[in-house]
Order: structure tokens, then sequence, then C-alpha cells
């Protein structure tokens, strides 16, 4: 959160503190410096991300392949100059951060409310002034960044104090991000990602010595400094009588200055008097009405001491609370192994979100670009609830020796107004056998346990009985048509034209280059131009005519990527029978691609052009040649629907051209699952799949 106020202070007020640098020559005098370590800058990714994402497409659910290309780029930039970097990712969010957590969710909420409100009116994106991160993005990014060969690590705390503690440990040349507590650590340099320019490596680095000379105060100020502002730990609230005081007697207040400056410059005024000691903050404790609290002033200044500093303001023997965990195990998991391998992947970004679950029984997840008026729909965190009480149940093994402990999720949907958790009671899966223990799943080794892990996995998702044709398919495949089955089973308002769009999807993008999922922007952002059928224009971008946005489309892609986490989360619980790169987004989805595909299905357009060049192999899918099923008795009106063509008796023949590629195990299991998945028999009867629980629509 930082403090508020003070990076606008420092740029008006400060300006001097604001000194452009160039982190190619400050890499260069640390090799000079010490020549036996490399140039080091450790990156706050959360504050980052918003900077990162520069595709002009960011409300349809993500251009992913587009991102993960702009990541590559920035990494190129920094390792041409033979700087290395290190990512921290937030993981966790500390109760003390909770309310501040629940507020920015309501914030967002509204804001996207707002932007659906706009694309219903104008069918288009709006501008960067209404941007909303796409859905899950800071999750993605931090698993792109690994796929890409950086260091990145998911943080036990707050991710500011670990990224100043690995700063100062490791004598890195800065931090990058953009936030102001890095004004208050007394670690490495900060450096500003709002204002990089990466092209030429130069940014602005605020400095801190700079800081103190003009508030007239030191460095050792600065903890007591933020904590007399207002902090994460210090609400300020408290503190508004207090700096009714400083202000009073500070004779720094200026009129052509905001209340919020001259409270700093008051409050740097006021501690600037008082000697720096203990004694002093207990008398601070004294006249600020903290409340029950007492030592909130002595926590505050603590927060900010990373290991081996000390403090005069607090005595020597108070320890650092922010110390990393030690913790070998939890109420939640008795298993010491368990919980250090799953402690031990948290950290490596190798995992999701079971470390949180293991060690507090708590899961955390921020807004998704949902629609709340489309109450058709559920909101994706009732969605996918089933699946995770399943992984719940995996992860604290339910059913053997007593009733597992409910898991505190607090998590963002249609209605519920954050006041308190949600308490979700584990559901053992419909596992052959038994739900194996997560030693097996994640110790033991062999084919016999590479088998439990996928069936496991699927049981998650409903989908046990589908192995044999889900494990014929290429992985990524695979992970989709089980997220996709799973949709079409727990949300009765999808459309067969819903479903043709997301196989569209899946079939369509591998075929497509990065280069041209980035031409299909272009007539979007560029209606004027296709309106008036522009053939130098149309030529140069290669685009595809998609001239409006649909709002219920962008709500499917934020529901689809959300699923991709979860797909995530259980592939870790069960022990990875998946790789984690061929769950992520750039393998399956893009937002501009799916809207496509949406708007044309829905348009009524054939199954043949929504399919492009894949109509042949989507047509075998349907086939009434597997297993000798006919078109009766897979239903005439699905498949005149699938395939826009009348019925008849005659088996679909597959063109020669076709027959080596279509002739496989997997075109068969595709079809077999997303028949299942919608509710059809493969005799055309509708039928309600085993482990069906639907989520009622008007919960969304």
């Amino acid at each position: 959160m930082g403090i508020r106020g003070l990076q606008g202070f420092v740029a008006r007020v400060c300006p001097d503190a604001c000194q452009t640098v160039d982190l190619r020559e400050m890499a260069e005098k640390h090799r000079i410096d010490h020549p036996d370590s490399p140039p080091v800058i450790v990156v706050d990714a959360m504050s980052c991300v918003r900077r990162w994402y520069t595709p002009e497409s960011w409300v349809c659910g993500g251009q992913w392949r587009e991102y993960l290309a702009i990541l590559q780029d920035f990494i190129n930039a920094f390792m041409a100059a033979g700087i290395k970097l290190v990512f921290y990712f937030d993981g966790v969010v500390e109760e003390k951060k909770r309310d501040e957590w629940i507020k920015r969710r309501m914030k967002n909420t509204e804001e996207i409310t707002r932007l659906f409100q706009f694309i219903k009116t104008h069918r288009k994106q709006p501008g960067r002034e209404m941007f909303v991160l796409p859905s899950a993005l800071p999750t993605f990014t931090r698993y792109a960044l690994k796929s890409l060969g950086q260091k990145t690590v998911c943080t036990l705390q707050e991710a500011d104090f670990e990224v100043a503690a690995y700063g100062l440990q490791n004598s890195c040349i800065g931090i990058l991000g953009q936030d102001s507590d890095y004004l208050i650590y007394d670690t490495c340099p900060y450096f500003s990602i709002e204002n990089l320019r990466l092209d030429r490596l130069v940014t602005v680095m605020y400095s801190r010595e700079v800081l103190c000379r003009a508030l007239g105060i030191s460095l050792t100020h600065l903890p007591l400094f933020a904590c007399l502002l207002g902090n994460d730990v210090v609400p300020e609230s408290m503190l508004e009588g207090f700096w009714h005081k400083c202000l009073a007697t500070s004779p720094h207040r200026n009129k052509t200055y905001n209340r919020r400056t001259n409270i700093l410059l008051s409050v740097a005024n006021y501690i600037s008097k008082i000697p720096c000691a203990y004694s002093s903050l207990k008398h601070l404790e004294e006249i600020i009405p903290l409340g029950s609290d007492k030592t909130l002033l002595c926590r505050g200044v603590n927060s900010y001491l990373l290991p081996g500093q000390q403090s005069p303001w607090i005595p020597p023997n108070v320890s650092n609370c922010q110390m990393l965990s030690l913790q070998q195990q939890s109420a939640f998991c008795q298993d010491k192994e368990i919980f250090q391998l799953a402690k031990e992947q948290h950290i490596q970004s190798e995992n999701f979100t079971i470390f949180n679950i293991l060690s507090h029984g708590q899961v955390e997840c921020s807004n998704s670009l949902e629609d709340d008026c489309d109450t058709e729909i559920p909101g994706q965190a009732l969605i996918y609830r089933p699946a995770r009480q399943h992984i719940y149940s995996i992860l604290l093994e339910s059913g053997k020796g007593g009733t597992s402990p409910l898991v505190k999720e607090w998590v963002v949907y249609c209605g519920n107004p954050l006041k308190q958790p949600d308490l979700i009671q584990p559901v053992q899966p419909s596992v052959t056998g038994g739900t194996p223990n997560l030693k097996t799943l994640w110790l033991a080794k062999g084919p016999d346990v590479e088998k439990q892990r996928y069936s496991t996995f699927l049981a998650c998702f409903h989908l046990q009985d589908e192995m044999e044709e889900l494990q014929a398919l290429e992985a990524p495949v695979a992970g989709f048509c089980c997220l996709l089955a799973y949709l079409m089973m727990q949300v009765s308002s999808l459309s067969l034209e819903d479903l043709n769009a997301f196989l569209a999807l899946i079939l369509c993008l591998k075929g497509k280059s990065a280069a041209q999922l980035i031409a299909l922007q272009a007539a979007v952002y560029y209606p004027d131009k296709f309106k008036r059928k522009d053939i130098q224009f149309l030529a140069k971008y290669k685009a595809i005519e998609l001239a409006e946005v649909d709002s219920r489309a962008v709500h499917l892609g934020a529901v689809l990527i959300r699923g991709l986490t979860t797909l995530l989360m259980a592939n870790s619980a069960c022990g990875f029978p998946f790789r984690m790169d061929d769950l992520m987004p750039w393998a399956v989805f893009d937002g501009k691609l799916f809207q496509e595909k949406y708007q044309k299905a829905h348009r009524g357009c054939s199954v043949e052009e929504l399919l492009e060049s894949n109509f042949q192999k989507y047509l075998y899918l349907f086939s009434p040649k597997i297993k000798g099923v006919s078109r009766e008795e897979l239903g005439s009106s699905l498949w005149y629907q699938a395939t826009g063509q009348e019925a008849d008796t005659d088996a679909q023949e597959v063109p020669p051209a076709y027959e080596e590629e279509l002739h496989c195990a997997g075109d068969r299991a595709l079809e077999q699952v997303v028949l299942r998945g919608c509710g059809v028999s493969l005799a055309g009867d509708v039928q309600e799949p085993s482990g069906h629980y639907p989520v009622p629509g008007a919960l969304g």
C-alpha cells in the first residue's frame, strides 16, 4: 500500500530527490566494484504488471501470446546490458492488510460495473482511462516469467519486505517498482517502473538521502515518519488529532500546498525535534489514541527493519516480527515433509495456492471481468467452487481420521460484501479405490502413480470416466477440454454457439502466429478504416474484421481464464499430472480470437467458416462413424447445428487428405468429452452427468 501521498510529494516538493539514472552505467560501476557478482535488480512484479500489459486489447480476456512477447522484450533489454532480474510476487494477503484488500476489491467491482455499462452502450472497448487488468494477469505473469527462464519468487509475507531484504542482502544495484514503502526501508536504491525508458534503460531513482535533507530529518527517522503518516500497521483514522496538533505548530505550513503535503511537512518537523529514543515513541503512544493496542507504533517501526537492522525507536530485545516464517507444520498439515515441499514449491512459483491452504486454510481470489447484471452466468467463484471443494479434500485428506477443517474463501462474486470469509466444507472426489494421500500423489513414482495423479485430477472436475479419451489428446487440448466439459456441466445457460466458439478457439489458435493475433486488434481499434474498406490498411495488417465487442463474450472469456487457475490448483494438489506450462492461457486462449469466434457463432455463420481450415477435423470429431454411431443416434438436431447440413443416413466420409491426421485416438477423445460435457449421450439423449452440481444462474 505504501504511504499515501508520499510518492507525489517527492515529485512535486522534492524534485531533487528524483534523479535520472542510466541503469547500464550503474551496472558497469557494479561490475568494477564487485567483479565476482553480476549486477542484479530485484523487481516488485506486482507494481509492474499494469505497466507491462501494453497490448491494445485488454477487455476481451487477454492477448496472452503478445503479452508473453512483451515480457521477453523487457527481459532482453536488461540481459543486453548484463543485468540479471529477480521477480517477486505477493504470495499472501496478510491479515493486517485485509481491510485494505476488501476496500480495493469493492472499488474494482464498481470500476468493472462501469466498464460493462460502457461496453453495452458503445459495443467497444473504452479508452485506457478505464483500464482494468485482464483477469488473473498477476498469477499468469508469474508463470510467464518463469517459463522465460527468470527467477521468480512467491513470497511468504508482504512482498515489499522480502524485496527490500533481498536487495540489501544480495547487494543489488536497485529495486524496480512503484511503492513508496521503498523510500522508507534502509535498503538498496529504488528505481521507478513508471519512468523507465526501456529502449535506453534510463529511469528515475528516488533518493532517500535527498528526501531526508528536504524534510530536515535523518534516515533513522523514516520508519517513524511513515507510521505517523499512516501505513499498513497504523491506520490514518487514529492520527487525525495528532496531525491537527502538528499543523497548528508547524512553521512550514504553505497555503499553496494541499493539506496532505502540509501534513507531511509538519509531521517531519515534529519528529525532527524529539529525541531519537524509545522514550519518545512511548510518549507518542500515550498522546495518540491507538485504541486497545498501544504497541502499534512499535510494531509499525519494527515492520521496516530488515534482518540484522536495529532502531533507536524500539528496544534492542524486540524481535523482528517480519522474519521469514520458520513454520514447519500447521493445524491443516501435520506432515512436516509435505508441508516443507509445499512451502518450497510456493516460494519457487511451482505450485498455485497449495501452501496457503496447508498453512492457513485460506484462499483469496480477486476481481474478474464479470458482468454482475448477467444473472444467467454465475460468478466464476461459484462455478468453480465444487472443484475447489474436491481439491481441499485432497489436500486436507478428508475422510481419513476425522472431519476436515473448513477452508476460508475470500472470493469476489456478485452479492458478496466480503464482511467475512465463506467457510467451505471439503468434499471428497469420486476416485476409484479412494483418494490417494499426498505422499503418494507428490512423492511416489511409477506408471501406476502417474495414472492415479491423472484420475484424481479428473475427479476434481467430475470427469473421472473420461480418462482414456483425455489422455489421448495433446496436453493443452486435454486441459482445455476438461475445463470446457466442466463448464458445460455447471452452467446451464451455455449454448451450442458458445461451445462452437470455444472449440473454434482451441482448434484455430494453434495455427495463428503472434503477428496474426495482434493484427486482429487493428480492426477493432481502427474501425473507421474498415468501414471504408481501406484496401491498403487491410493489406498492411492482414486483419480480420471485428467491428464491435460483445459484453457476454467478455464475461465468458474471464470465466474461462479463471477456470485455468482452477486447473493449476488441481494440478498442483494432484502431484502435477500435467506440466504447468500446458495449462497456461497463451497455450489455449486469445481474447480477440475468442471475440471473433463468439460473434460469428452467434450470428449463425456456418461451422465451416467458423473453423477456417479446421472444418474437416471438427466435422470428423462429430462424425457418427465413431464406434458405429449413426446420425440418427447422435441426434439430427445436434448434427444439423454442428455442421449446418441436413441429416441423412449416409456415413460422413473423411477426405483422403485428412484421413491420416484425423484417424487418431485424439479426435475420438475430443468428441466423447465434449458431447458428454454437453450432457448429450451418444444415443442423443440428454443425461445428467455423474457428479453434476449445477450452479443456479441467479447466484452469479
